[in-house]
């Protein structure tokens, strides 16, 4: 965990670090964050993550704390003052403090948070072993093309999965796949990269619109379709992308296993390319 953090302006030792119990965030979880994976000491899909960022704050009408490139500075100063090489750095920004009030409080000041942490982003086990995933009941609200710390949807259906001893969940609505509960949700068919198409439904993750580019270069297939969880169990191979996992192949789904049960060419492939442009973009 970081043990120097950014609260509204401030590098605070962790156990020093706290907000207003007003703070929207707190009170509404009316805000947004980010996750941006560090390799290297540097951040990377920097650019994709800051306008992902524009478009939340811009959806719930949250002004921006301070410019996009002191942003920039204040989450690598939390990588170098954390030690960071590889990991990743959270950026959270909400409305700021005003007495609770359901509507939107005039002239506040949005409140802005950021820490950093140490993780295994290159060479997890999990890249060479896969994980497994259980599907579970997407109870979320209907806006979720927004990045919000409204999470508890998430957080249920991370712990029903995790009691059910998986690594994530894939979430089902009306007998098909959205997502995974922290992640983008693929399944691959005759060859085919097959994934939910964009709508307010699913999150636009950054991996996901770098994995399209990618497939574009490397002359991969893709579709953009609903599928349902049965057309996942039957796959080929399935895999997700996020933050913290870049790329990870899918070897089970309730308890069914995919294909061979090992993580599958294209997931592979997919992963190779993808950490080479992040190694590319940090300059290593």
């Amino acid at each position: 965990m970081s043990d120097i953090v950014y609260v509204n302006g401030q590098y605070v030792a962790k156990q020093d670090a706290t907000i207003s119990i007003f703070d929207r965030g707190f009170i509404f979880g009316d805000g947004v964050y980010e996750v941006v994976p560090v390799i290297e000491g540097s951040m990377v899909d920097k650019e994709y993550f800051l306008q992902r960022l524009e478009r939340s704050l811009g959806e719930l009408r949250i002004e921006w704390p301070c410019t996009a490139d002191e942003i920039l500075e204040m989450m690598q100063q939390l990588i170098l003052r954390n030690a960071i090489n590889e990991g990743m750095v959270y950026l959270q920004i909400t409305r700021g403090i005003a007495d609770r009030e359901f509507n939107f409080p005039a002239d506040t000041r949005p409140s802005i948070v950021g820490f950093a942490n140490h993780l295994i982003l290159l060479d997890p086990p999990t890249a060479k072993t896969g994980i497994a995933v259980v599907s579970t009941p997407d109870l979320r609200w209907k806006r979720r093309d927004i990045k919000s710390v409204n999470l508890l949807g998430q957080v249920l259906a991370k712990q029903d999965a995790v009691e059910r001893g998986a690594k994530e969940g894939w979430m089902v609505e009306d007998g098909y796949v959205t997502e995974g509960v922290s992640s983008s949700a693929y399944i691959v068919k005759d060859g085919v990269i097959i994934t939910r198409p964009l709508t307010n439904e699913i999150l636009p993750g950054i991996r996901r619109r770098t994995l399209f580019e990618l497939c574009e270069a490397e002359g991969l297939q893709l579709e953009q379709r609903l599928f349902t969880l049965q057309e996942a169990i039957d796959a080929d191979e399935a895999f997700i992308t996020s933050a913290t996992t870049v790329v990870c192949p899918v070897v089970s789904i309730d308890g069914h296993t995919i294909g061979d049960g090992l993580p599958g060419p294209v997931a592979q492939k997919l992963r190779a390319v993808y950490l080479t442009r992040m190694k590319e973009e940090a300059g290593v």
